[in-house]
């Protein structure tokens, strides 16, 4: 039995999917709502969210994802980061999972990846559970409904969270399997219900695809001047850098707050929405993201709330700290209707430096710009796993390691031909600590960042005065406005100078050890660059 809207020629059974009890194609956000409270996979929240727990998987699971090692991608995957599953192991897998399905019902939205028409992806996500293709619907593009009549899908995720690997017979590691087959132009996904698992599968796809056509494919955040679109800015960021809240200024237009593409033609995001965490999220800090919370529709993903009231608790960590909500990016009120902009003016690289040695702020060149992207430096804070006791450093290239399918210096090289082109301005900007390190130090203060940033996005940062930083070799501000000059040198911040520079000189050599393996794979005006 078939409900909803699709095109005739390209049912599932035409994909060789058959034996199903019922397939509900392409539902809109009130039907998938109404289905998956009746089948009890969640909770209508206040405002109409849906709350949802994800069970023992509360994050991706990343040792289990796999890229099939076909003859297509032998020579163009980076083994050392995706894990190979052999083709018939993968066919096996793909066997089981369907009649694992006869007999089931199914959910599936027909959906663009990429907001820019001559580049999007067009991909199919088939779901056992209807909030899946909710969460979809909102972090995939959605075609009007017309488009729907002659969808072709390029690619298809099949998410099944019942279905169990058999590690031996599939050649994965655990009953949770991430099996991506670009031979086949397939996704399996089994053994979780954590819906990040089919954003970020199809983020790593479009980052396998795009660079192969000569387009950057980006884990950033991006926005452009308010009215012009000329004026673009991306920033690339992990975790805790302040990637979202540092773009989502009041003054400039979102463009999209974590996937982005550059093409020849511009930025792009790859996304229709927004999956934002909520770990003591605030209205006074983040209005818009707040307001999204109890908008209809919002996913609300393993946060705890009062079982009468239905009212939240941003606080309470206790199914996890990785708490979200998933909501469709018109929700934002400065949010860009394309989801375009044009080739980046500024680059900014986030770090969150808990050694307390990196300037607020500096201007790389185009191949410090390469060695700083390839690093992707952060810190873990002591405190915040067992065992930390000082500021550990954590190097994830590209700002995104385990969704980069690629060896690092392909998506490098691309940033660094597209900069070269386009004349973009890099920037390093360290929202970590000044004054000393984690536990000595502060906070660097987040209006002096803003300050910074301004200046650096409308231009005026240029006509400073800067100097050479002695560790690092770029290049920084002497003097901002409204920002005290002792900020800018992080050395004269610290109550004792020669702590600082053993501080500085540890901090490089990480660098120098972590950049090694580059070192094979790159041009020499970026050795000329690296550190140590």
């Amino acid at each position: 039995m078939e409900i909803g809207r699709v095109n005739p020629a390209q049912r599932l059974e035409d994909q060789g999917i058959t034996g199903l009890n019922k397939v509900y194609y392409n539902l809109m956000e009130p039907a998938l709502i109404e289905e998956a409270l009746k089948r009890g996979e969640g909770r209508l929240g206040n405002g109409g969210a849906f709350l949802v727990a994800t069970g023992v998987h509360t994050g991706r699971s990343p040792k289990d994802k796999h890229v099939v090692r076909t003859p297509d991608v032998e020579d163009t995957i980076w083994w050392e980061n995706n894990r190979p599953m052999d083709p018939e192991a993968f066919d096996r897998l793909h066997a089981d999972m369907l009649a694992h399905l006869e007999g089931r019902e199914v959910f599936v939205e027909d959906l663009f990846a990429g907001a820019d028409p001559a580049n999007r992806l067009d991909v199919r996500v088939v779901t056992e559970m209807a909030w899946h293709g909710l969460f979809s619907r909102h972090m995939l593009r959605r075609p009007n409904r017309e488009e729907l009549d002659s969808f072709a899908p390029e690619f298809t995720v099949i998410n099944c969270p019942s279905f169990k690997a058999d590690p031996e017979r599939h050649g994965c590691r655990s009953k949770t399997v991430v099996a991506m087959n670009f031979a086949k132009k397939l996704i399996l996904i089994g053994d979780t219900e954590y819906a990040g698992e089919i954003k970020k599968s199809v983020f790593t796809l479009m980052n396998y695809i795009l660079p192969g056509k000569g387009i950057m494919a980006m884990h950033c955040s991006a926005n452009h001047a308010s009215g012009n679109p000329v004026d673009t800015a991306v920033f690339f960021g992990l975790s805790g850098t302040g990637k979202t809240t540092l773009s989502a200024d009041p003054a400039r237009t979102l463009i999209g707050d974590d996937e982005h593409g550059w093409s020849d033609r511009g930025t792009f995001n790859f996304e229709g929405g927004c999956y934002a965490k909520t770990i003591n999220l605030s209205a006074e800090a983040e209005p818009e993201i707040y307001a999204t919370t109890g908008k209809f529709g919002t996913v609300i993903e393993n946060m705890v709330y009062d079982e009468e009231t239905k009212e939240l608790d941003f606080e309470d960590d206790s199914l996890t700290a990785n708490m979200r909500c998933a909501y469709p990016l018109h929700y934002i009120s400065n949010a860009s209707d394309t989801a375009l902009g044009g080739h980046p003016k500024n680059i900014i690289m986030l770090t969150c430096d808990a050694f307390g040695v990196l300037p607020p702020i500096a201007r790389l060149t185009p191949a410090q710009a390469m060695y700083h992207f390839l690093s992707g430096f952060t810190s873990k804070v002591a405190g915040t796993e067992k065992g930390v006791t000082e500021p550990e450093p954590t190097f994830s290239t590209c700002f995104g390691a385990p969704f980069m399918p690629r060896r690092p210096e392909v998506y490098g090289n691309l940033l660094r031909e597209k900069i070269a082109k386009h004349g973009a301005t890099c920037w390093l900007v360290n929202t970590g600590w000044t004054g000393g390190a984690y536990g000595t130090g502060s906070r660097m203060p987040i209006r002096d960042t803003r300050l910074l940033l301004t200046a650096a996005l409308d231009g005026s940062l240029n006509d400073a005065e800067f100097r050479k930083d002695p560790n690092f070799g770029f290049e920084v501000p002497v003097r901002v406005d409204g920002v005290a000059d002792v900020l800018l040198d992080p050395r004269k911040t610290w109550s004792a100078n020669d702590e600082y520079d053993a501080q500085a000189q540890k901090l490089v050599g990480m660098f120098a050890e972590n950049f090694a393996q580059y070192v094979p794979f790159i041009d020499d005006d970026v050795k000329a660059a690296a550190l140590g």
